[in-house]
């Protein structure tokens, strides 16, 4: 016995040493497996080149913003009057009014219209009412509009607000929203304490903005370019706006830089995976939805789901498919003809706005817009030969497996608005959006309104935008 009394204490005192660290071990590996469970993921910013040939080895890029005008010249408009003049029509079939694309009937008149009544001169100069800017960047030229408010009361901060437009739109959508943004009081928006400076850039391709001569630019990589814009123009944060492709864009952004985003905010919102809740979600919610947390409106919405969310969406999703594999085929034949490049791009805006515009023998085109609005669009793109690359913008975002995207993996953590139109092309409840939108302030089902949100209705959306950055400024 007291031979064994030196033996248990030599035992207890290793016992003292290592049961404490053996729990030091276990508890320094749990915390490190909790705070890893909370790390917010990123995109890889990486970098690119955009440019002709071979990046230079050496130099650096010119980063001066220079002011940029666009022009117009007799020389153009007379090219694009021949081409109207020359145009060949086929006749639609009897009460076809929308279901078999753009009604020839109806495009005779808006070319008549066109080459008779339009006057591109006059655009030109409302399309230079704002300033407009260019920069390079990853050996491309960017193009921007940057509109400061002209009177900022003492005290009030300005908030800078990017503003991403999507195909086939432009910067030009943005041309009725941002004076609202801009000067609020003064349209009779209650700002509040909110005011902003909007930034409108052309996606590249788009426009005025320089296509990509490589392969391979996607929405990371302008994603990258747009937040390399914003830190060139002296904003270390910032609130983002999108819808369509401008939505991808600065979600990308969000999950990019997320501490140089302060909201991001979206008309439409893009859920790539279908999973095992998802669709039991879908299979209970027309009958329990408040058991899978869909609410009444969200089942307006959404069912009956093969109708709205396959149906519908096929109908609507052709160009995608061709866009998405061989776009410089059907493309050459859009840059060539100007009444092929307007059915094209105008046919969107009839069915986007709203789908019960299939039915109408002119799209109920005019309801919306005005066709001078309209036509500004389309000479956007024709005068810039820009629909070819404006939609190999879709081949280089979708021809990979979107589950193996670097994005797909990444949630979006900065504060979300989201604003759900109605006649959007599908929509998205906020249970949905939560799988990947980790922190979102606001959440509206808009009253009326379809995918073009800020061309179509230009006070709804900045109603919602300022209170979201309301919301957020007060966190």
């Amino acid at each position: 016995t007291i031979l064994c009394l030196p033996r248990s204490f030599e035992c207890s005192q290793k016992n003292a040493i290592l049961v404490p660290a053996a729990a030091l071990g276990i508890g320094g590996i749990l915390v490190f497996w909790l705070r890893s469970r909370h790390k917010i993921q990123t995109i890889e910013m990486g970098d690119g080149w955009w440019g002709s040939g071979e990046r230079p080895l050496k130099g650096k890029e010119d980063e001066s913003i220079r002011p940029f005008k666009i022009e117009t010249s007799d020389k153009e408009i007379e090219d694009l009057h021949r081409r109207l003049e020359q145009a060949r029509y086929t006749p639609p079939l009897e009460g076809a009014a929308f279901h078999y694309g753009f009604n020839s009937s109806c495009l005779r008149k808006v070319v008549a219209y066109w080459r008779n009544q339009f006057d591109w001169h006059k655009q030109v100069e409302v399309l230079n009412k704002y300033p407009h800017f260019q920069t390079t960047i990853e050996g491309i030229d960017i193009h921007f509009i940057h509109v400061k408010p002209s009177y900022v009361p003492h005290g009030r901060a300005v908030q800078p607000l990017l503003m991403v437009h999507g195909w086939p739109g432009s910067f030009y959508e943005f041309y009725k929203i941002i004076p609202l943004l801009t000067e609020p009081a003064r349209h009779g928006l209650d700002g509040g304490d909110v005011v902003f400076e909007v930034i409108c850039p052309s996606i590249p391709g788009y426009g005025f903005s320089e296509a990509p001569h490589q392969k391979g630019f996607d929405s990371i990589a302008a994603a990258r370019i747009f937040h390399k814009l914003m830190n060139r123009l002296g904003f270390k944060q910032y609130y983002l706006q999108g819808g369509d492709w401008g939505s991808r864009i600065t979600t990308n952004m969000a999950q990019m830089l997320p501490q140089s985003v302060k909201g991001l905010h979206l008309n439409v919102i893009f859920i790539g995976r279908l999973g095992l809740r998802r669709i039991i979600s879908v299979m209970l919610g027309a009958y329990v939805p408040w058991l899978v947390g869909l609410t009444r409106e969200d089942v307006r919405r959404v069912y009956p789901f093969i109708q709205k969310n396959i149906y519908d969406l096929l109908r609507e999703s052709g160009y995608l498919h061709i866009q998405a594999t061989k776009p410089d085929t059907a493309g050459c034949g859009l840059n060539d003809s100007p009444v092929g490049l307007a059915a094209y791009i105008l046919e969107k805006f009839s069915t986007w706005t709203d789908r019960s515009f299939l039915h109408k023998d002119d799209g109920s085109l005019e309801s919306k817009y005005s066709l001078d609005e309209l036509l500004t669009n389309v000479m956007i793109y024709w005068v810039t030969s820009s629909i070819v690359p404006s939609m190999r913008f879709y081949k280089e975002n979708l021809s990979r497996d979107p589950g193996l995207t670097a994005d797909s993996r990444v949630g979006v953590y900065v504060p979300t608005g989201i604003a759900a139109f109605p006649q959007e092309l599908a929509h998205t409840p906020r249970t949905w959006a939560k799988e990947n939108f980790k922190n979102i302030v606001t959440y509206s089902y808009m009253p009326r309104g379809g995918h073009f949100a800020a061309f179509e209705e230009p006070e709804l959306l900045a109603q919602d935008i300022m209170h979201f950055v309301r919301k957020v400024e007060q966190l």
